[in-house]
């Protein structure tokens, strides 16, 4: 599965370590379509097409403390010079009807912070699921060791 962090994610790391910015409270991770891409360049979720909310999806999607629960693990690899973080297992279980509760599946998830304006809030990180995803009914739709990594 492909993914990246946006060069907005990167900014405001930066910005959150050295500026001593404002950290968002919280996190999400919001399930998308195959609509628009998500890459380097992308800002907000407003430019990306967010999947039919109901039956188990929430506006925004997943919501993520700041804390050692939500971001289980945190490496640091000397042998391949890699950092990370692992987001833990992000579940959603379709009731009431399928997720998406209409239209196209989820094809892409991203990371974004917490503005309270859902359109508005920062697209950090993405990753590709592959091909479109539908869960039915009593069905789940894992997201499973997920990682942020840094190799520079």
């Amino acid at each position: 599965m492909a993914s990246g962090r946006t060069n907005r994610g990167k900014f405001k790391e930066l910005d959150w370590i050295y500026r001593a910015a404002t950290l968002p409270t919280n996190f999400y991770i919001a399930l998308v379509t195959s609509a628009v891409t998500p890459g380097a360049d992308t800002n907000t979720l407003s430019e990306l097409t967010q999947i039919a909310v109901g039956n188990g999806y929430s506006d925004g999607g997943f919501q993520l403390a700041r804390n050692a629960t939500d971001f289980d693990v945190l490496t640091e690899d000397d042998g391949t010079d890699v950092a990370f973080v692992q987001v833990k297992d992000v579940v959603w279980t379709a009731s009431g009807g399928s997720i998406p509760a209409s239209g196209n599946g989820a094809r892409y998830a991203v990371l974004t912070d917490d503005n309270a304006t859902i359109g508005s809030r920062l697209v950090l990180a993405y990753l590709d699921l592959v091909s479109d995803r539908t869960v039915s009914v009593g069905q789940t739709l894992t997201l499973q060791n997920c990682e942020l990594r840094d190799t520079e």
